[in-house]
């Protein structure tokens, strides 16, 4: 990997590669719809010479084309609200695919759990049957099938399916971004689902490490890949060591189906979670052993340093903004 363009750059997992990348040396595009928060996402990590900014909305094919530059990797982070998956989830991917189809280029894309269904193993391997049962998770397995289709000759395609995640660059397409960025404000704060059964978090630095190295691999390509968290952790534990870290101490109202559903009358989003909620009862936890097998160990910061960076990083930046 020479030259990569990260499309949906300054979302939650975009900056994250986007930062690896840089991090690496990689010359890279960062590509979004907003050169105001492409030039503050710039600042903040110094404005390197190797980075590229490239305004363009990811739904049109000739705006990433124009913008690829040589690049020989692209990675797809751009998403769409949870109430706009189902209309708009895979006309976005298959914009995107036709201009790499056009770039004859790789192609690395980001994705979640939704597909796997319900767990039907301790540690879910890439082999675990797609079962989905609800609407998001049978979009989001056409979604792998259309980004898989034959329909696109020059393209070579791996997807990335990470758990849900948290980290400085996690915004509220996280379930756990909002309610750290609260604690970290010293403000009440939501949480969703059970607070007592652990779940699988990944820190979105560590999934970006990984990436960067699966997306160097040729081998790699034309498959499914798991990226796991460090383990499991409860709610209660997350804002324990987030709120000794701000050094708030706020009410977090766990948010089940009643709660979000009456945050849904104003917020849509929030009633789109209800579906979801499973995962936090009897939530999927990812396996990571084809990744140590085939690419190297897992990079795994533990909960209480990722944490505590995540809050310590949002607490700066509020500052920052005042």
């Amino acid at each position: 990997m020479e030259k990569a363009i990260v499309i949906g750059a300054t979302g939650g997992t975009g900056a994250a590669i986007t930062e690896e990348l840089v991090k690496r040396g990689i010359r890279t595009i960062a590509f979004g719809r907003s050169r105001q928060k492409l030039e503050h996402f710039a600042g903040k990590l110094g404005n390197p010479a190797h980075l590229t900014l490239a305004v363009g909305e990811a739904m049109r094919p000739d705006d990433i084309v124009a913008q690829a530059g040589g690049a020989d990797v692209l990675f797809h982070c751009a998403n769409v609200p949870y109430n706009e998956m189902v209309n708009k989830l895979i006309p976005l991917g298959e914009s995107v695919m036709e201009a790499a189809e056009r770039l004859a280029i790789k192609v690395v894309a980001i994705d979640g759990i939704y597909p796997y269904g319900r767990k039907q193993m301790d540690l879910v391997t890439e082999e675990h049957p797609k079962q989905p049962h609800t609407k998001k998770g049978k979009v989001r397995l056409d979604y792998e099938r259309m980004l898989f289709s034959k329909r696109w000759s020059k393209v070579k395609v791996m997807i990335v399916r990470l758990p849900d995640y948290y980290g400085p660059t996690a915004n509220e397409a996280s379930y756990l971004g909002s309610t750290l960025e609260a604690i970290a404000a010293g403000k009440m704060a939501f949480f969703v689902g059970n607070m007592h059964v652990p779940r699988e978090f990944v820190y979105l630095p560590d999934a970006a490490a990984m990436v960067a190295e699966l997306a160097g691999k040729d081998f790699a390509y034309g498959q499914n890949w798991n990226i796991p968290g460090a383990g499991i952790i409860s709610g209660r534990e997350i804002v324990r060591i987030a709120q000794a870290a701000s050094g708030h101490v706020k009410p977090v109202i766990p948010l089940k189906k009643l709660g979000l559903s009456m945050l849904g009358m104003s917020v849509p989003v929030m009633k789109e979670v209800i579906e979801m909620l499973y995962l936090t009862e009897d939530p999927l936890t990812l396996s990571g052993d084809k990744y140590k097998r085939l690419i190297g160990p897992i990079t795994a910061t533990p909960f209480q340093d990722g944490i505590t960076s995540t809050v310590l990083a949002l607490k700066s930046r509020a500052s920052f903004a005042q």
